[in-house]
């Protein structure tokens, strides 16, 4: 076997050594792949297989944590040893370095840091913009699997996640939601359906189902790069196309090219330094590409993601442009119920919920009795099905009506289910677009002049709830809402 020289696994007090050591440790087994891979490429035999494994992280603990750490994660409730690999620290180095400075902080034993004996598929060690597919012939192409490993997708469940994971006799028990692995594979999908590098997403995500709110976040993230003092440091589309904000030297975030055509979900950030600006990700209609983009985004750990887009209202006294604040959620989206069983309840979240509030008043200026009349909060139900309306014998309606659903549509639910699962706080503000029960149906003439004059409110909406979370903190945003019984410590 084809291996970089061993490294014993070291004990470190400090984080940023522990952070060092293991940066280290990653880059030499990404080294060691890629050095092999180029000279498989370029025509060397290979006599070995060839293999370098994931650096890992792991605390012994012999007492249990004291109440009163003021945080929801960052620590261990029980004795025992924890352990996770880890990769990409480059990407996750402010994340790790608060997840390791926590764990020192709330335990008195060392952080342990080696190698693991989790392979690393050389698909995940290349570079970003490293393709050596179209180098090999078909005969190299067949002998890949015999010299490297692959990506082995029964080292990728959401077990952790979901709570259904549990040890064989001796394994350690898990310090994160998701393992090396896991994360890699994300990050490459990512790339793949957004368009755009993982390392440009930031803390807080919108979602939406229509077009029409990227181009209005566009035209309001290019205006933003026109202020030279503004927060916001560059704008990022698909495609790695830049605006830098003006007096920024453009050549600091590198330079891309825009897609022949989009990707299937593509994403657009204004980017903040620290990594609390805001992404925009068009999901298109449906649960698939909800739960597909969600399962993905969330191995980058965000402080927060919410949907917002449009729906059909379901009662008489809504009106086209009213909005809808989800408080409860009917799951007939089908898409997570192997992960997320039905009976398993998604509640609102106070902080979001308070936030998004806060924000219709303060865009559309309506308090009291005003606002309450533009916006409804209230049970929002998520179908697979959209032409539920056709369906015989009116079973959809009635159940909608014994759910005291006031909204529909094909994604919010599965993105707050999702939220729920992955320990990612979540919200939904839809704005009624219909109301398919009461004769009112999108005709093209009325559907473009409506989209006209409500899109821009709606996002602007959404931009001033994030501003309002950015201002409440990672401590109180990451709450003890969402955490299981036995949690693991990483946020």
């Amino acid at each position: 076997m084809d291996t970089p020289a061993f490294t014993p696994p070291q004990v470190f007090d400090r984080a940023d050594e522990a952070l060092a050591h293991a940066t280290q440790l990653y880059q030499q087994s990404v080294g060691h792949l890629r050095d092999r891979m180029h000279r498989f490429a370029q025509g060397e035999a290979l006599t070995q297989r060839v293999r370098a494994c994931y650096p890992f992280v792991r605390i012994h603990t012999h007492h249990s944590l004291n109440a009163g750490t003021g945080l929801s994660f960052g620590f261990v409730a029980e004795p025992g040893r924890y352990e996770t690999t880890l990769t990409r620290p480059d990407l996750f180095q402010n994340y790790l370095m608060q997840q390791f400075e926590l764990l020192l902080r709330n335990h008195t034993t060392g952080l342990e840091v080696g190698i693991s004996n989790k392979p690393i598929p050389v698909h995940f060690s290349l570079a970003d913009d490293e393709h050596f597919e179209g180098q090999l012939s078909a005969a190299q192409r067949g002998q890949i699997r015999n010299l490297f490993d692959l990506p082995d997708l029964t080292a990728m469940d959401d077990g952790i996640a979901n709570g259904t994971w549990t040890p064989a006799e001796g394994e350690p028990m898990p310090l994160s939601l998701f393992t090396a692995p896991r994360i890699d594979y994300s990050l490459q999908r990512l790339r793949h359906y957004t368009g755009t590098r993982p390392d440009v997403f930031q803390h807080f995500v919108l979602f939406t189902n229509y077009g029409f709110y990227v181009d209005e976040f566009v035209r309001l993230g290019r205006e933003a790069m026109q202020n030279p003092t503004g927060p916001d440091v560059a704008f990022i589309e698909p495609g790695h196309v830049v605006t830098p904000r003006v007096g920024t030297d453009p050549a600091r975030w590198g330079t891309g090219e825009a897609p022949v055509r989009l990707p299937q979900m593509p994403a657009y950030h204004l980017v903040r330094e620290d990594g609390s600006g805001i992404t925009l990700v068009n999901i298109g209609v449906g649960p698939a590409n909800a739960k597909n983009i969600t399962d993905h985004i969330a191995v980058l750990r965000p402080h927060a993601w919410m949907m917002l887009g449009h729906c059909a209202g379901l009662r008489q006294t809504q009106q086209l442009g009213d909005y809808v604040l989800a408080h409860a959620y009917v799951r007939e989206d089908h898409v997570l119920d192997e992960e997320l069983p039905l009976w398993v309840p998604i509640p609102a979240l106070a902080e979001i919920q308070t936030a998004l509030e806060q924000a219709v008043a303060d865009v559309t200026g309506a308090t009291g009795a005003e606002l309450k009349r533009i916006m409804r909060t209230g049970t929002v139900a998520s179908t697979d099905n959209r032409n539920w309306e056709l369906l015989p014998n009116n079973q959809p309606q009635r159940r909608f009506s014994q759910s005291r659903a006031v909204a529909l549509d094909m994604e919010s639910a599965t993105i707050a289910a999702n939220g729920f699962r992955f320990r990612v706080p979540y919200g939904t503000l839809l704005c009624v677009s219909d109301k398919p029960l009461h004769g009112e149906i999108k005709l093209p003439g009325m559907a473009n002049h409506f989209y006209r004059e409500r899109v821009d409110q709606h996002l602007r909406i959404g931009l001033q709830a994030i501003a309002r979370l950015r201002a409440m903190g990672v401590k109180q945003l990451h709450s003890r809402k969402l955490r299981s019984f036995a949690e693991v410590a990483f946020q």
